[in-house]
C-alpha cells in the first residue's frame, strides 16, 4: 500500500493548531508531508474469527483470546464475528521522528502528527479492502485494546493471533506498546442486524477526561 495525500488539516490538529496554521507551520506540514509520503511502507493483515459471549467476556477460541470488560462486550452485542487488523506504517516512521528532531521541535510535532493521520489514512483504507472481500452486513466501528475497559495486555495476544511480527514486522513490548509506535491494532464486529451505537472515540476512551482532543472535537478515531 502506498500512502495517499495526508490530510493536513488533520495533522494540523494533531499538532495543536486550532484553525488555519500559519505560513512557517504550514511550510513545515507541507515538507515532512512529502517525507512521509515517500519513506513510509504501510502494511496491514487481518484475520476473520468466530466468535462466542461467555460470563467471563467475548472469547475468540480459534485465537484463544478473551476480551473481557463492558465496553467490548457492549461494543460487539449482536456479533456473530470479527475481524481482527493490525496495521502499521513501518520502522521508518520512528526514524523519521527521530530524525526531525534534529531539526527542531515543531518539526519533530509536525512528522508525529503526520504520521499519526497517516496511520489512520492506512485503517480506513485497509477496512475499505477487507470488506470489499468479507461478507458483513453490519460492521461495528474500530475498537482497539485499551479503549474503555477493555485490557490493553490483550495485545499480546491480539498479536499473535494474527502473526504480526512476521508478517508486518510489528512486535509488542513487555508493558504492551506497539512497535514500530506508528501502529494500531483493531476489533471489528460483524453482524446480521444493526449494531447499537455504543459511542466512538471519545465516548468509548478511557483517556477521554484527560485528552486534549477529546475537547476540541476527539481525536478522530473511528
Amino acid at each position: 500500500m502506498k500512502l495517499l495525500p495526508i490530510s493536513k488539516s488533520e495533522a494540523a490538529r494533531y499538532m495543536g493548531i486550532r484553525g488555519e496554521p500559519d505560513s512557517a507551520a504550514a511550510e513545515i506540514i507541507d515538507r515532512y508531508e512529502e517525507l512521509v509520503r515517500e519513506r513510509m511502507s504501510p502494511r496491514y493483515v487481518y484475520r476473520l474469527f468466530d466468535i462466542t459471549e461467555k460470563l467471563e467476556g467475548v472469547c475468540i477460541p480459534a485465537a484463544e483470546l478473551l476480551l473481557t470488560g463492558e465496553s467490548i462486550r457492549r461494543h460487539l452485542s449482536g456479533c456473530r464475528s470479527v475481524v481482527l487488523l493490525a496495521a502499521t506504517l513501518s520502522a521508518e516512521a520512528d526514524k523519521l521522528i527521530r530524525q526531525a528532531q534534529v531539526d527542531g521541535m515543531a518539526e519533530a510535532l509536525a512528522a508525529d502528527a503526520l504520521c499519526s493521520a497517516a496511520i489512520e489514512q492506512v485503517c480506513n483504507r485497509a477496512e475499505e479492502e477487507i470488506f470489499s472481500q468479507v461478507e458483513a452486513p453490519f460492521r461495528t466501528w474500530r475498537f482497539s485494546p485499551g479503549y474503555g475497559d477493555l485490557p490493553i495486555d490483550v495485545q499480546q495476544g491480539f498479536a499473535a493471533a494474527l502473526n504480526a511480527q512476521r508478517r508486518i514486522g510489528l512486535t509488542v513490548t513487555e508493558s504492551c506498546l506497539l512497535v514500530p509506535t506508528k501502529s494500531v491494532t483493531a476489533i471489528i464486529g460483524i453482524s446480521d442486524t444493526p449494531p447499537a451505537d455504543t459511542g466512538h472515540g471519545c465516548a468509548a476512551c478511557n483517556m477521554r477526561d484527560r485528552c486534549a482532543f477529546s475537547h476540541s472535537g476527539g481525536c478522530g478515531k473511528k
